[in-house]
């Protein structure tokens, strides 16, 4: 089970902890955005926290060295209440050999289609697109 303890300190600003987590330092969430991130901030994170532990077991398994990896993740906001996010693009930045690229496609498709559990909860409401960026 996951689960998390989520207080209000002031104004718009929640400090959240996860239950039973070694670390116990906590999370600021801030709906003014100035203290810590904002709760969809958090998701976008969420997805790129989740897919990238994804991406690079698969690339250990598939024994592809590679280096600075990191994912910038963009998503588009409906107009009206209640603001969900329409399309999310998440672009791959990774060092790797050239000749790797279609083995890191493959490890971000495999996360996004099927194990990354916080892609597929998004996939229900929201397009969620990629984007690999080799670095040399």
């Amino acid at each position: 089970m996951t689960k998390t303890t989520t207080k209000w300190k002031h104004d718009r600003v929640f400090e959240s902890r996860m239950v039973h987590a070694n670390n116990p330092s906590p999370i600021i969430i801030d709906g003014d955005r100035k203290l810590g991130p904002g709760p969809k901030s958090l998701l976008l994170s969420g997805v790129a926290g989740c897919s990238g532990i994804d991406v690079l077991d698969i690339l250990d398994k598939m024994r592809v060295v590679y280096s600075d990896f990191s994912m910038d993740v963009e998503a588009e906001q409906t107009d009206e209440h209640p603001k969900v996010f329409k399309d999310i693009t998440i672009t791959y930045h990774i060092r790797t050999d050239a000749d790797n690229e279609e083995k890191v496609r493959k490890a971000i498709e495999l996360s996004l289609d099927k194990y990354c559990g916080v892609s597929a909860m998004l996939k229900k409401n929201s397009a969620i697109n990629y984007k690999l960026q080799l670095i040399k």
